[in-house]
């Protein structure tokens, strides 16, 4: 362990044995996902011979990040690694928000406005947002989405909201 300014040795929250917390931890984290992957794919059909089901590739993937998280967290156990970084919640948190946000407001508002709000609020998530850029990237990102989805895809959504297109 690392000396603390004053001298005295920084206590640590996890045992002896784990000799890279932020590695051990985020084996821990990953292994958690794929569990949880796996856990939601476990209704989806699988392989049938050398036919592919809809549950193969999500399981599949899902097997390959639990394995990678055990290396990563065994990592963290037999290697020296950094202490725990403190975890800031702004970025998850505001991102999190910006796909709810997307997901609520998709159908009533349209594309444009559903794509464009959601990008601004997921720029919330950093104090160095800079908001002429922020507008401008966002502007063109939601028209080059609806470029895409709607006119190169031809996927069935509503540029606006129906109240503006009666």
């Amino acid at each position: 362990m690392d000396e603390a300014p004053s001298g005295l040795r920084e206590r640590s929250l996890f045992p002896s044995w784990i000799r890279g917390p932020q590695d051990f931890v985020g084996g821990l984290a990953l292994m958690a996902v794929a569990a949880f992957a796996l856990w939601a794919a476990r209704d989806l059909g699988g392989m049938q011979g050398f036919r592919f089901g809809a549950g193969t590739v999500p399981r599949l993937l899902a097997v390959l990040l639990l394995g990678l998280g055990a290396v990563i967290a065994a990592t963290g156990i037999f290697a020296p690694g950094e202490r725990l970084a403190k975890f800031h919640w702004r970025g998850p948190l505001f991102v999190g928000l910006a796909i709810l946000s997307f997901a609520v407001t998709i159908r009533p508002l349209g594309l444009v406005i559903a794509t464009f709000s959601s990008f601004l609020i997921s720029a919330l998530g950093t104090p160095e947002t800079r908001w002429g850029e922020t507008i401008l990237v966002g502007l063109v990102l939601t028209a080059a989405c609806c470029g895409l989805f709607v006119y190169g895809l031809a996927l069935p959504f509503a540029l606006w909201p129906a109240f503006l297109t009666q």
